[in-house]
């Protein structure tokens, strides 16, 4: 059997996500493939990586992640092995916008491109388990209303649709957790650290660590040992932490059927 394992990093030109890439890649075993909504800079990250891990096998893709298109589309075209999806792409514009979908922009990226990422390429994590699912969330999470999950009867705060994004990574983790687990995919969610970045700054905050610092716990869970990982879990700083989010059952199930309907 090759111990040769196929991973998906979405946000890869961010400072985290290129992080996260290539210090997965660090590891020739591992072929790397980029997902990002700039080809000019996935071209750079891509260049980046390779010349500094000596791991030829990097490649890339252009999607827009809050599009259900477009992840299906590179889903259905996709013609190897999936071992190691990490959903880590991110926005939080300032102002209150919509998908071309018409699908407020936070949670079409934040949370429907988790779920639909997941959806998307179940059959590819299942058929190539044991697999994995890396869900990068935050521990600056909470205020989820499952009734106004697009600001459509709030007042837009992006802090606070953000904060509403993360804590619904944390509580989908635990759906697909349970969904996945009879199939040998273990689905794991966490905090990354604090870096300087335009996520970061559009949240009107900077970033004390660096993005190999940050990327540590994301890449960390990425290539530790498959029955080290406890699925449905939450992590920070390599280790498993409590997550209030994870206990509410009702609500969770409640969340991931509103997420199913739209798909």
């Amino acid at each position: 059997m090759s111990d040769k394992k196929v991973a998906i990093i979405t946000g890869a030109t961010g400072a985290i996500g290129k992080a996260i890439a290539r210090n997965i890649a660090k590891d020739h075993n591992y072929h790397m493939h980029l997902v990002a909504r700039n080809e000019e800079k996935a071209q750079v990250a891509k260049d980046e990586i390779i010349r500094t891990t000596n791991n030829p096998k990097v490649d890339y893709h252009i999607i827009d992640l809050s599009d259900r298109n477009d992840i299906y589309q590179l889903a259905g075209s996709w013609n190897q092995q999936l071992h190691v999806l990490v959903n880590n792409a991110a926005t939080a514009p300032r102002s209150r916008q919509e998908t071309r979908a018409g699908i407020e922009l936070q949670f079409a990226t934040n949370v429907l491109g988790y779920f639909w990422m997941i959806k998307a390429f179940e059959e590819k994590l299942i058929l190539s388990a044991p697999s994995r699912v890396i869900n990068v969330a935050s521990y600056w999470a909470g205020g989820l209303e499952i009734n106004d999950m697009e600001f459509r009867n709030r007042h837009y705060n992006n802090d606070s649709a953000y904060r509403q994004s993360k804590q619904a990574n944390r509580m989908l983790t635990v759906a697909f957790a349970e969904r996945l687990g009879k199939h040998n995919v273990r689905v794991v969610t966490c905090h990354p650290g604090d870096v300087n970045s335009k996520l970061s700054n559009d949240l009107g905050f900077g970033g004390h660590e660096t993005p190999d610092e940050g990327a540590k716990t994301p890449t960390w869970l990425s290539t530790q040992p498959f029955n080290q990982l406890k699925t449905g879990r939450y992590y920070e700083h390599m280790r498993i932490a409590d997550c209030h989010f994870s206990h509410d059952k009702n609500s969770i199930y409640q969340l991931y059927e509103l997420c199913e309907t739209y798909s």
